[in-house]
């Protein structure tokens, strides 16, 4: 029946969702700057069900947004999904995170690519690049944005830039051929089609070992104490 729970907590948005088939049954999603993951996921995961008119125990699989993406929210996301992978008995799916915000981009023409990215640290993004029909055409990874980035693209393509990380770009890079989703954020609403497909070809992950997908090592800051 493939009736799978999506979980994305990978940036500010806190989003939820239960899809049958790949069809969404009840979403729930706060897009906030405060990151309220950790106070609002499991509310939204009862609120989904009740609304669906499910129990726990209906569901065939949880599919997370594995990142790039916030360290702490990544974290909290995959937590919550293992815990109930391994309390239901059901199996976990794993979504690239950029892959479901290329895949919000519609109307797909053969000329255009789609390059979705996440704001990291001061001129740095987290990024991808797909073609028209969401195979992934350059690997992910972390850069520093300047008038040089991404230009093989450009020259010959229409680029569509997805995401919090678009505002940096559009900063430096100016040309027609560029348009600029500044407002689209990761959603598990997007998910559902991927997952369901992950399901149908019973893509698992390995609940006992699997882990985010940070990017980068995570620093922590700690305050300096000065010498007495």
């Amino acid at each position: 029946m493939g009736l799978i729970l999506n979980l994305e907590t990978s940036s500010t948005n806190c989003s939820v969702s239960i899809a049958r088939n790949g069809k969404i049954l009840a979403i729930r999603e706060l897009n906030s700057a405060n990151y309220s993951h950790a106070e609002k996921l499991h509310v939204f995961i009862e609120e989904v069900t009740q609304e669906a008119c499910l129990k726990m125990e209906d569901l065939e699989a949880v599919a997370v947004s594995k990142g790039p993406g916030s360290y702490t929210g990544l974290r909290i996301g995959v937590s919550a999904a293992k815990g109930l992978c391994y309390a239901l008995g059901i199996p976990l799916i794993s979504i690239a995170t950029l892959a479901s915000m290329a895949s919000q981009i519609v109307d797909r023409q053969n000329n255009m690519v789609i390059i979705p990215v996440l704001d990291a640290r001061r001129m740095e993004v987290y990024s991808a690049v797909f073609d028209h029909e969401m195979n992934q055409i350059r690997e992910t990874k972390a850069e520093i944005i300047d008038e040089h980035s991404f230009q093989d693209f450009l020259v010959e393509k229409q680029v569509h830039f997805v995401g919090s990380g678009a505002e940096k770009i559009k900063e430096v890079i100016s040309t027609g051929s560029s348009l600029f989703h500044t407002d689209v954020v990761p959603s598990s609403k997007e998910m559902a089609t991927l997952s369901f497909k992950k399901y149908k070809e019973q893509q698992f992950e390995d609940v006992a070992y699997f882990e985010p997908y940070y990017l980068k090592d995570f620093v922590l800051q700690t305050k300096k104490v000065a010498n007495t």
